[in-house]
């Protein structure tokens, strides 16, 4: 058995080593409009290898601005990929009516569409298809969730590209420049260079 303590331990490590060179880095927001949600999201099924939890991670842009982000194990095995990958989507579909909500209340109402991009096209298939299957029933209330919001035109599931899915820098393990790009996607850079004389 492993010792809780060390695993934390390592864990703080891996993250402080990940930080060391992104210190000066800022998440970045600019002017634009706020009529659209757009949001990925994806898992890695079976990541944790001494639990084999998988790890569900997603972004949401209100316009061009991140606003919503999470990376975190999930709870419970998943038996397929799809299956978590599709915990991951009704993860995202709940943060984004809870902000669809939110801006509501502040009477800035969103009335497009929330697109949901993953790239799993079981998990694409399973939230407009209305037959349940019998190896979907353990992911039942997932499953109806989403489908019900896709059913009232709130949200579209898409297929986005493994190659373009940026939220997989909160799940997977990526090559330099691929990290980079995919992190300034996020809008997470250094501050603009100050130029002499400006105070």
């Amino acid at each position: 058995m492993h010792d809780p303590r060390v695993e934390h331990m390592n864990a703080l490590k891996r993250i402080i080593r990940c930080l060391q060179g992104t210190l000066d880095y800022d998440l970045h927001l600019y002017l634009s409009p706020t009529s659209t949600f757009v949001s990925y999201t994806d898992a890695d099924w079976g990541g944790c290898p001494d639990t084999r939890h998988s790890t569900s991670g997603y972004c949401m842009f209100l316009g061009n601005n991140l606003v919503s982000w999470s990376a975190k194990r999930q709870s419970t095995l998943s038996r397929s990929s799809a299956e978590a990958e599709y915990r991951g989507v009704a993860n995202m579909v709940y943060e984004s009516c809870w902000l669809r909500n939110l801006l509501l209340v502040l009477h800035c109402p969103i009335q497009k569409v929330i697109l949901v991009y993953c790239d799993n096209v079981s998990v694409i298939y399973l939230s407009g298809n209305p037959v349940q299957h019998q190896r979907t029933k353990h992911i039942e209330m997932d499953i109806h969730f989403v489908r019900e919001k896709v059913a009232r035109g709130q949200v579209r599931v898409c297929r986005v590209p493994s190659r373009y899915q940026i939220v997989d820098i909160f799940t997977k393990g990526l090559p330099s420049v691929l990290f980079g790009d995919f992190r300034d996607s996020l809008n997470v850079r250094r501050p603009p260079a100050m130029t002499a004389g400006v105070c």
